[in-house]
């Protein structure tokens, strides 16, 4: 199930309240936090505490796929 366009178009990050990078089905990723919130059962999961970081190589991986 896609997620709804409508949600996609109003969800940022909790921590610093900027755009987020939609990576289909997995998670919402911060670039400026290097953090990623998951996806789970269709359903974003922004709580600071449930984010990721992610390493430099994921880093440029999703900032390229996404340019």
């Amino acid at each position: 199930m896609a997620l709804d366009p409508e949600l996609l178009a109003i969800l940022v990050c909790p921590q610093d309240r900027g755009d987020l990078i939609h990576v289909e089905g997995e998670f919402f990723y911060n670039p400026r936090l290097r953090r990623a919130y998951p996806i789970r059962n269709d359903i974003p999961v922004m709580l600071i505490d449930e984010a990721r970081d992610v390493d430099e190589a994921e880093h440029l991986a999703i900032v390229a796929a996404h340019a």
